[in-house]
């Protein structure tokens, strides 16, 4: 009798496109069957403005999901992201007063003492993720199970959430006739799908750089250190050059893809673009160098914010496996030389 087949479907509900991966599990690992992407709806400044619309675009992705699969799906692991996602780090401890070999169900128990954090109003825990635990007041140790030990200490990263937004989320998921598996933090994704385990352990940040959030997640040795957004995204470098050049934000945004770039030094002082005027009839000359300042500018902040961030959990100079940018905002030409010159 033929077994029945393993779907796995991933669903990233981002604020400029929806995107949705079907595969199949066999023999221990996945194969893909199909994907999708459409253009999102429904979303304002990283948050959900109208479930109705964002569920459509869900619906939709779906559907183009499984055409191309050939095969429905019914649940799938959604990603979580945007400023209502933050971390912080916990502590869990256990005491059974004498000595004895530490088990299971006391890994169990101080793992959920570490979660049983008190947390401001409207705030949930999303992930939690295990730096070290501590045996008899030592620490350092990844598996203490089969030690011997009267006490057990446990540090953790949360990722925590809005309650609020999260459940907009899995709302707009359910009415889109799919079931929520797991939600998951998408820098964290981001980090899986782009970088390997064996370089996570030398120390590397990942920032994923949506066009309305940038996340952060840091690895030092296989724990999580930092979990963090941050406050420049990818519509803000599309808005300076809409103030700048005096153009609506769909003209700015083809004038970033197509001319520009996040390095201007070597740009040429006398090469002009055509940009539209005021009259659709009448297109303006423009220094190339401009367009190229002003990204340049606000990549520079962008990753100021990084290197604070990193610094504020000790890690600015200790990433020797390097920062890996994801996301569609990575996709700007000369984001990699910037990051290099502000990161060091």
């Amino acid at each position: 009798m033929a077994m029945k087949p393993i779907y796995a479907a991933g669903l990233d509900a981002g604020s400029r496109k929806t995107r949705m991966v079907i595969c199949v599990l066999e023999q221990g690992r996945l194969r893909f069957l199909g994907a999708s992407s459409v253009d999102s709806e429904g979303w304002l400044k990283g948050k959900i403005a109208d479930q109705k619309a964002v569920s459509a675009s869900i619906q939709a992705a779906l559907g183009e999901a499984e055409s191309r699969a050939g095969v429905s799906v019914g649940s799938a692991v959604v990603g979580m992201g945007g400023n209502a996602v933050r971390g912080a780090n916990g502590r869990g401890v256990v005491e059974w007063g004498q000595l004895r070999e530490i088990e299971q169900r006391d890994v169990n128990r101080v793992v959920d003492r570490a979660s049983r954090v008190a947390l401001q109003e409207d705030r949930m825990v999303l992930q939690l993720f295990s730096q070290d635990f501590v045996v008899d007041d030592y620490p350092g140790h990844r598996d203490p199970r089969k030690m011997l030990a009267s006490r057990l200490e446990i540090n953790v990263h949360l990722v925590t959430s809005s309650v609020q937004e999260h459940n907009s989320l899995v709302g707009a998921v359910n009415a889109a006739h799919l079931e929520v598996e797991e939600t998951v933090f998408e820098a964290l994704a981001s980090c899986y799908a782009a970088v390997l385990p064996e370089n996570r352990r030398e120390g590397i940040a990942v920032v994923d750089i949506g066009a309305q959030s940038t996340e952060l997640v840091v690895y030092y040795g296989d724990s999580m250190h930092l979990a963090s957004t941050v406050r420049v995204c990818g519509d803000h470098f599309t808005r300076d050059l809409a103030q700048g050049l005096c153009l609506t934000f769909e003209e700015a945004d083809l004038v970033k893809i197509e001319f520009g770039c996040a390095v201007s030094k070597d740009t040429p002082e006398n090469f002009l673009i055509e940009l539209p005027g005021p009259d659709a009839r009448r297109p303006r000359a423009e220094k190339y160098l401009t367009v190229n300042r002003i990204l340049e500018a606000r990549a520079e902040e962008l990753f100021r914010y990084v290197r604070s961030e990193l610094a504020r959990v000790g890690m600015d100079r200790a990433l020797i496996g390097g920062v890996f940018l994801t996301g569609g905002g990575a996709r700007l030409p000369g984001l990699c030389d910037t990051a290099e010159e502000v990161l060091q």
